[in-house]
């Protein structure tokens, strides 16, 4: 028989292909995300209905949570603020007191070693749900780019003054990289990284989250400022404008259906690469889960795998204190 190819050689048993695998995934490239409500209710702990095993947490519960997490090898997490009240005017944003701000106390204050990203945006602060200064006029509602850039600013900077280690603004507002580097230097925080949502998609797979952070829009959609999921080039202008101001650690979102992305991104620039498997792809994978359709576990470490493979340096996912636990990477 002539020679051919013979690949299964090196798929005969576990140890085999433990040896010769190319990806591997660590807890270190694991970010959990944790939705904190302010509430008078230090025990509020609510399941979010369409991502099950999620919760809106107070801090007190958020802490217990992140504990457990961290006993398990938790190295990282990304905060959203859910306020009590939302506004026009979203000053609890930006408040000393505002949940997020409490939060992160709390948790460096007794984890300094724990990474605490916060996300810096207005959609959950806001009544009309959308992530910039919104304006009503005879012609529509128009995002205000250049007015949202100064409340950015003073999110971050109340973020970082208690104690967050990166913020992570996800409005896409043009110009918002630049306002916030230059605006934490001139305060003396020139050491803060900033993870830019570089390439954050108007995408269906949101849904989930707009309800776990109370953040859908009332009226109107985000096209006029999120990106066109049909669009390859524009993600790549976007960063390198990002990257030429500033940001430390591109994001890109969400992660499953935009590996491609990842991968263009990746060969294009020497930057560290953040991915959000976000609301809908975790919310897809447990109802499949859940009707038996699927293998969870295999199915969760496969899209992690995949995300990983195609690029990414880190992956914020609302795996990863299941991933934890079970023991499913290193």
């Amino acid at each position: 028989m002539e020679s051919f190819f013979r690949g299964r050689r090196l798929r005969g048993s576990v140890a085999l292909r433990a040896m010769v695998q190319e990806t591997q995934l660590y807890r270190k490239d694991l970010i959990m995300p944790y939705f904190i409500i302010d509430s008078d209710d230090d025990s509020f702990e609510k399941e979010i209905f369409s991502m099950p095993g999620q919760f809106q947490l107070s801090v007190s519960k958020a802490e217990q949570k992140i504990e457990k997490a961290i006993d398990l090898g938790l190295t990282s997490i990304l905060l959203f603020g859910i306020p009590k009240k939302k506004e026009n005017k979203p000053i609890k944003a930006y408040s000393d007191d505002g949940v997020v701000q409490r939060a992160v106390q709390r948790i460096k204050n007794r984890w300094p070693d724990l990474q605490i990203i916060t996300d810096i945006c207005l959609c959950g602060y806001t009544e009309h749900g959308h992530c910039g200064v919104l304006s009503e006029s005879s012609n529509g509602p128009t995002i205000l780019n250049d007015q949202t850039l100064d409340v950015l600013q003073k999110i971050a900077l109340s973020h970082v003054k208690a104690g967050a280690d990166i913020i992570a603004p996800s409005d896409m507002m043009d110009g918002r990289i630049q306002a916030l580097r230059k605006y934490l230097d001139q305060k003396n925080y020139i050491d803060i990284p900033i993870m830019s949502y570089s390439v954050k998609y108007a995408s269906g797979y949101y849904g989930p989250f707009r309800e776990a952070a109370k953040s859908a829009p009332k009226a109107y959609d985000r096209k006029t400022y999120q990106m066109d999921s049909a669009n390859s080039d524009e993600a790549l202008r976007e960063v390198e404008a990002d990257i030429n101001e500033g940001a430390d650690i591109i994001m890109i979102k969400p992660a499953g259906p935009y590996q491609d992305i990842i991968r263009r991104v990746k060969d294009t620039f020497n930057v560290p690469i953040a991915a959000y498997q976000v609301s809908g792809e975790y919310a897809l994978i447990k109802a499949a889960a859940q009707l038996g359709w699927i293998n969870e576990v295999d199915v969760i470490m496969e899209s992690l795998t995949g995300i990983r493979r195609a690029g990414a340096k880190l992956i914020i996912t609302y795996f990863t204190e299941e991933v934890l636990k079970k023991g499913l990477v290193c």
